[in-house]
């Protein structure tokens, strides 16, 4: 491991851990994504994934860092370096990748800004782990083994944090976040496709209230 690189991972452990759901959000446009982050900050949730998968994206981590500042901003759907510096300097709190090969790794091992580095094997796992990442995000979660997965990851990797994504949902949120080595997960079903098309942020906002119950609720 490399020990240059624990208080930055400590900080990316404290982001999990404090949101324990991390909400991922791909806004169209600016106000979209002002809109979403307010009604999952008044339902309780208190940090969110932006990804940069829309042209909007960028502009948008820039907006949110005044519009919610309560909010941890998180850029997600990182694949480059150019895309990690520029969230960096937009003003995100911290990046998140859905894959992570080496020379991308490499780089992000060098930033100052807590990185959440994506994976979905265990020869990925000990490559960031030798560059000092000690929390990843397993994606996509449930297609790599899910709960069965996660529980297997524990023997070999006793230090790991592990924040699944993709395809959990409300339904099993709550048992995937019961894993000892599960800080946080990811998942997007607070923000729903229909819900946003319609403009329908109450929605949004009552979903982030039952996540921030069930959060509530666990022994965590």
């Amino acid at each position: 491991m490399n020990n240059a690189q624990t208080p930055r991972q400590q900080a990316s452990l404290a982001i999990l851990r404090a949101a324990g759901v991390l909400p991922v959000v791909t806004a169209k446009s600016v106000n979209e994504a002002v809109q979403i982050a307010e009604a999952l900050a008044r339902g309780g949730l208190t940090a969110i994934e932006l990804t940069l998968r829309t042209p909007a994206a960028m502009e948008a981590i820039s907006a949110l860092k005044k519009a919610v500042p309560q909010l941890s901003l998180g850029a997600g759907t990182v694949t480059s370096l150019a895309q990690a510096h520029e969230a960096a300097d937009r003003g995100a709190d911290f990046l998140v990748t859905p894959g992570t090969p080496v020379a991308l790794a490499e780089g992000l091992a060098k930033m100052a800004l807590p990185v959440v580095p994506g994976s979905a094997t265990p020869s990925e796992i000990i490559m960031l782990m030798s560059l000092g990442f000690q929390a990843v995000k397993l994606f996509p979660a449930v297609s790599v083994g899910g709960i069965a997965m996660i529980k297997s990851l524990a023997g070999p990797f006793p230090d790991l944090h592990i924040c699944p994504t993709g395809g959990i949902g409300e339904n099993d949120a709550a048992t995937y976040l019961a894993l000892p080595n599960v800080p946080c997960i990811g998942g997007s079903w607070m923000v729903a496709n229909e819900w946003i098309k319609a403009g329908d942020f109450a929605a949004v906002e009552t979903s982030a209230r039952r996540v921030r119950t069930m959060l509530d609720g666990l022994k965590r």
